[in-house]
């Protein structure tokens, strides 16, 4: 399919196409480019970035040169396309702890987030039809605004099972349903929930967890010392009794995410890529198998930007896959999908 940023339907067309390219094959480059293009004309932020650094867009013709936006101007101006600066948008809001900004991602269609992320994990997991989704997630269910809760909620819905659900505080309902999930075999079971809720669900009582896919979301919010993955990982496999735990990679400047099934690598879909920026170079980038700096394209943030430089630390480990290693020096503690390394 041939994408043109001249076209007045760009939008509309590069939705459609992301939606029916098969999500285990990688997009063209021209598409990647095609986006940049777009972008670099109709986002004021992105532009005036580009503009900046003294890069004229005309010149770019290969993704290893686009400019990459900081993720931290997500928490002080509006990242959006003309088209999208009078949509009706619904904003979501990053987690943050006390002083910190919270980043803000405003979508204007979030029809397309429910379709592109329910194509993302089906490609992984299967149809949501044959899953009981038991979410524990409570600090974002607390703050509001998260776009994991709108995402685990879609799923939910779709799973059209009276198992599913969102659990709070509730320890007790949540294994009266967990137990309940276990004897139906006709479905699979996924109990997906921030770090800190898994341990504490834990440490309160061994479960025998195996055959349900425990996945968790990163992140202590302030409620514990980070620790590592492996570490997290290895408590959990014990107190749950389940030989893997799954991850999932996403942020709020992303509508797209990656799914690891185990080890903490993660396969990125058809909407993602990552390169591997060197740390103290943000124009340079690392070789395969070597760590480095988060560069991320997301190809679903169509009216955002798709180009985001992130504070993550990772490692390519081949063309579709990466493992995350902790955060970059002074910058601020994300309540999403991380473990601080050691």
């Amino acid at each position: 399919m041939s994408l043109s940023p001249e076209s007045p339907d760009f939008v509309i067309q590069f939705r459609q196409a992301l939606l029916c390219h098969p999500v285990n094959t990688p997009v063209p480059d021209a598409w990647v480019m095609a986006l940049f293009h777009y972008q670099a004309q109709n986002n004021p932020v992105y532009g005036q970035f580009i503009a900046y650094l003294g890069v004229d867009p005309t010149s770019i013709s290969q993704i290893t040169d686009i400019p990459f936006l900081p993720i931290e101007l997500f928490k002080t101006q509006k990242i959006l396309t003309d088209s999208a600066l009078t949509a009706d948008r619904l904003c979501f809001e990053s987690s943050r702890t006390t002083g910190q900004t919270a980043s803000r991602h405003e979508v204007p269609n979030t029809g397309f987030y429910e379709q592109i992320s329910q194509l993302i994990f089906e490609a992984q997991y299967g149809a949501l039809t044959g899953w009981h989704i038991l979410a524990l997630l409570p600090s974002y269910l607390e703050r509001g605004g998260s776009s994991l809760v709108y995402m685990v909620q879609h799923f939910i819905g779709q799973s059209q099972s009276p198992l599913s659900g969102f659990f709070l505080h509730d320890t007790d309902a949540l294994l009266e349903r967990l137990g309940k999930a276990l004897a139906d075999k006709t479905r699979r079971t996924l109990l997906i929930g921030v770090s800190f809720a898994l341990l504490d669900l834990a440490e309160a009582q061994a479960l025998d967890l195996a055959g349900v896919v425990v996945m968790e979301t990163g992140g202590m919010k302030g409620r514990r010392a980070e620790i590592t993955r492996q570490a997290l990982h290895q408590q959990l496999q014990r107190r749950f009794n389940t030989d893997t735990i799954h991850s999932e990679y996403g942020m709020t400047e992303l509508l797209s995410q990656a799914y690891s099934q185990g080890q903490g690598i993660f396969t990125l879909p058809h909407s993602m890529r990552v390169l591997i920026r060197e740390p103290n170079d943000p124009f340079s980038y690392q070789a395969l198998g070597r760590s480095g700096a988060l560069n991320i394209i997301d190809l679903a943030n169509i009216e955002s930007c798709a180009f985001i430089a992130t504070q993550d630390l990772g490692q390519s480990i081949d063309n579709q896959s990466f493992s995350v290693l902790g955060r970059m020096d002074n910058s601020d503690i994300r309540g999403c999908n991380l473990m601080v390394s050691v």
